[in-house]
């Protein structure tokens, strides 16, 4: 069973944000002549970092709740020019959206067991990936998504 991360997507205001980020910085990448992967620095190398890579993804919490997940295809831990150490999370840059669940706010990540995960939105409730995300959002609030 996998073992998955959450975290706060800070400064998205949508998941729409996020995809255009991840492209703008793939897009950068690639005029740069570097390799176009979707990296995501952390402070802390997991310690579960096995069990991640192991179907695992990493959940955004955008503006309060859990919205998407990201598959984790790759962790490599470094030092950076400070020497301290970081990690380097290498993700799938396709945004897969889950079903919408409320989650206060933390700081770094959080372990997220396979059983507490939201279910992608696809299964959970078909079709409603196409409606605008305010709507899927006005919809779980009023507890119909």
């Amino acid at each position: 069973m996998p073992l998955h991360l959450i975290k706060l997507s800070v400064g998205t205001d949508s998941v729409a944000d996020l995809e255009d980020w991840i492209k703008l910085k793939l897009k950068e990448k690639k005029r740069r002549g570097q390799k176009p992967e979707r990296i995501h620095i952390t402070r802390m190398v997991p310690k579960r970092a096995e069990e991640l890579k192991n179907g695992g993804s990493i959940f955004w919490v955008i503006k309060g709740q859990i919205m998407c997940r990201e598959r984790i295809l790759d962790i490599r831990p470094f030092t950076d020019k400070d020497g301290i150490g970081r990690c380097r999370l290498v993700l799938d840059p396709k945004c897969i959206l889950v079903e919408p669940r409320p989650r206060s706010a933390f700081q770094g990540w959080r372990y997220l067991e396979d059983k507490e995960a939201p279910r992608d939105l696809s299964r959970a409730a078909p079709g409603a990936s196409k409606m605008p995300e305010q709507m899927r959002r006005e919809l779980r609030e009023l507890g119909l998504l």
